[in-house]
C-alpha cells in the first residue's frame, strides 16, 4: 500500500490502532472541514487584493506559502500533531491559494471560476470511477504514477534553483504548445494521484487511531491543491495566447 503524496506515507498507516479507529466518513467529515478553512484563508487574501490592492495582500500570501511549507513538513514527520496542524495549514494553504487566484484572475477574468469547477468536477469523477471500480490502483498503476509525480517534482526542484541562479528552464513554462502540453501532462499526473489517495485512505481506515482521520484528510487536501494549481497554470496559459 504506498501513495506518491508525501503526506499519506504508508509507514505512517503501519501502526495498529490502540482504541477508536479511523473511519472513511470520519475522513471524509474531515476533509471537508479542512476544504472549507482553506476557502475562508482564501477569501480573505482574495478581499485583501481587491479592496485594499497588492501591497496589502503580499504578505499574506507570502506567509501563507512559508507556513504551509513548514506545517507539511512538521505534520509528515508528526502525525499526532495533526487534529491540531492541519487546520492551521488549510488557513496558510488558503492564504496562499487566494492570493495567486486573485493576481491571475485580474490578468484574466474569468479564470479562477473555471479552474475551480474543473477541479471539483476531477475530484467527483475520479471518486465515482474509483467507488465503481471503473480506475483501480493496481501495482503497475500505482509505480507508474509515483515515478512520474517523482519526475515531476523534480522538473519543478531544478527550475526554481535554476531561477535561483538566473538561468530559466525554456518552454515548458512557456504559454507555447510545449508549455500547454507539459501542463496538461502534469494536471492529468496531479488528477492520478486523487486515486492513490483514495485507495491508500480506503485501506487505513478501520486499521489506525481516530487522529489519523485528520492526517489523511490533510494529505487529501494537499492533493486538491495541486490539482487545482496545476489547472490555474494550464488555463493561465491557454489565455495568454
Amino acid at each position: 500500500m504506498r501513495s506518491s503524496n508525501p503526506i499519506l506515507r504508508e509507514k505512517a498507516f503501519s501502526v495498529a490502532a490502540s482504541g477508536e479507529v479511523m473511519t472513511m466518513q470520519g475522513t471524509v467529515n474531515k476533509a471537508v472541514a479542512l476544504l472549507a478553512l482553506l476557502v475562508i484563508g482564501g477569501a480573505w487574501t482574495w478581499n485583501l487584493f481587491y479592496h485594499q490592492g497588492i501591497e496589502a495582500m503580499t504578505p499574506w500570501l507570502l506567509g501563507g506559502f512559508g507556513g504551509a511549507f513548514v506545517l507539511v513538513l512538521l505534520i509528515s514527520f508528526m502525525p499526532r500533531l495533526s487534529p491540531l496542524l492541519a487546520p492551521v495549514y488549510a488557513v496558510l494553504e488558503g492564504f496562499l491559494l487566494g492570493g495567486l487566484s486573485a493576481l491571475l484572475e485580474q490578468r484574466y477574468p474569468g479564470v479562477v471560476v473555471q479552474a475551480v469547477g474543473l477541479t471539483v468536477g476531477v475530484f467527483f469523477s475520479l471518486l465515482v470511477a474509483y467507488k465503481l471500480r471503473l480506475v483501480q490502483a493496481t501495482a503497475k498503476f500505482r509505480y507508474g504514477v509515483i515515478a512520474a509525480t517523482g519526475g515531476v517534482m523534480l522538473i519543478y526542484l531544478v527550475t526554481m534553483i535554476g531561477r535561483f541562479f538566473g538561468w530559466y528552464m525554456p518552454y515548458i513554462h512557456d504559454s507555447g504548445p510545449i508549455g500547454i502540453g507539459f501542463s496538461l501532462i502534469v494536471v492529468v499526473i496531479a488528477a492520478l494521484n486523487l486515486v492513490l489517495d483514495f485507495d491508500f485512505i480506503e485501506h487505513g481506515a478501520g486499521r489506525v487511531d481516530k487522529y489519523m482521520e485528520w492526517y489523511a484528510a490533510f494529505g487529501l487536501i494537499v492533493t486538491l491543491a495541486w490539482l487545482y494549481l496545476e489547472i490555474l497554470r494550464l488555463l493561465s496559459k491557454l489565455r495568454s495566447r
